[in-house]
């Protein structure tokens, strides 16, 4: 098999045309004259974001695009915070083929968009005889639905083939995200590519996030909004847990410096691990899920401070790296994370390029990640996830 041919290119400059045009030219150069095959790109939503596609494909030209907005992006060692800037990768060679689709309709249907992108991207990819496969996935952050969809991409792909991908985010401003398809910003919808590969390929995803309350049943739930845990207001419940584990943990310190440790709920799966979901208090005084929280989950509060959440680091890129001859490492990394890790945001790109070797880690901060290649579930929050081609 031929080595997978990539380039990568950024821009901050504030023209919408002239940061795509700019980031792709800097991608395509690392071809060495190869037509590209993908073009994926992350940008912030302070972007035209059809002029800053224009900009790419003036550039690209007929190769198919795909991306999303982002919360924040970054390329090896290179990171851009949110509101900043855009990041392009370019693919060729390697022995795969790629297929690109876009559904509408996630929140009305979004089982069947899921269905939808997998038959659609499938038969764009073409004949072929390449034995292996799996899903990238893109959606729109804001519209919900996020687990049906996977579901959806699921049945559609079969269980032999993984799905990896992360829902689109607008800077931390919560109004738009868009997944990117092409020439257009697209919301209400989620993108997939199929990747027909000569091998198997491998999803992974890693948390660092660690039970620390018994496991308890939630006994009322609405979409996203947990009311009752155990027969209690949820956030009784919750509140609570917290203030016990904080005062152990203080208790044990004697005194000394404790590092700050965040919480959130793990969804107990069938095989005993644990779908991290973060969690606030909402207007209405319930508890609030970014992904819902069926009634009767058995669920317990998990925590984590920067070091266990740096921790996983390593474990991700080198479980995802498993030939040693892979050279992009595609990344889905929680804005959640992001927002824990703080001035260490830094720290665990790097980590991530080291830990990758000469593999290129390309990525951007999310607002859910989905990784699916075993259990019930497949979207996951404050989560790390990759897949190396």
């Amino acid at each position: 098999m031929s080595a997978l041919l990539h380039g990568t290119g950024t821009s901050d400059v504030a023209g919408s045309g002239e940061a795509g045009r700019a980031a792709a030219t800097a991608a395509l150069a690392g071809l060495a004259g190869a037509e590209p095959a993908l073009v994926v790109v992350y940008a912030s939503v302070r972007y035209d974001l059809p002029e800053l596609l224009a900009g790419v494909a003036a550039v690209t030209g007929g190769a198919p695009v795909v991306g999303a907005t982002s919360s924040g992006h970054f390329v090896g060692r290179e990171l851009s915070a949110p509101g900043t800037g855009v990041v392009v990768l370019a693919l060729a060679g390697g022995g795969y083929r790629f297929g690109v689709a876009a559904a509408h309709g996630m929140s009305t249907r979004p089982a069947e968009v899921g269905a939808e992108v997998v038959r659609t991207a499938r038969a764009a990819a073409g004949e072929h005889d390449l034995p292996h496969a799996a899903l990238l996935l893109l959606a729109d952050g804001l519209v919900g639905g996020q687990q049906q969809v996977v579901a959806g991409a699921h049945r559609a792909a079969g269980a032999s083939v993984p799905i990896v991908g992360g829902v689109a985010g607008d800077d931390w401003r919560l109004s738009s995200t868009s997944v990117l398809l092409g020439d257009r910003a697209l919301t209400d919808a989620a993108v997939g590519v199929w990747i027909a590969s000569p091998r198997p390929l491998r999803v992974v995803s890693a948390h660092g996030w660690t039970p620390v309350g018994p496991p308890q049943l939630v006994t009322r739930a609405e979409g996203t909004s947990i009311h009752e845990i155990g027969g209690r207001p949820a956030t009784d419940v919750y509140a609570g847990a917290v203030d016990v584990q904080e005062a152990a943990r203080r208790g044990v310190s004697h005194g000394e410096a404790v590092e700050e440790s965040s919480y959130a709920l793990g969804v107990i799966e069938p095989d005993g691990s644990h779908l991290v979901r973060a969690i606030y208090v909402g207007p209405d005084g319930s508890l609030k899920s970014f992904e819902p929280v069926a009634t009767f989950s058995a669920v317990q509060l998990m925590s984590a401070d920067r070091p266990a959440l740096l921790r996983v680091v390593d474990d991700v890129a080198r479980a995802a790296l498993t030939t040693g001859e892979e050279t992009v490492l595609l990344t889905f990394d929680c804005a959640a994370r992001q927002t824990i890790l703080g001035d260490s945001i830094g720290e665990e790109v790097d980590r991530l390029q080291t830990a990758a070797g000469a593999a290129t880690c390309f990525g951007f901060y999310t607002y859910g990640e989905f990784a699916r290649s075993r259990g019930a579930g497949g979207v996951h929050n404050a989560t790390l996830t990759a897949l190396a081609l």
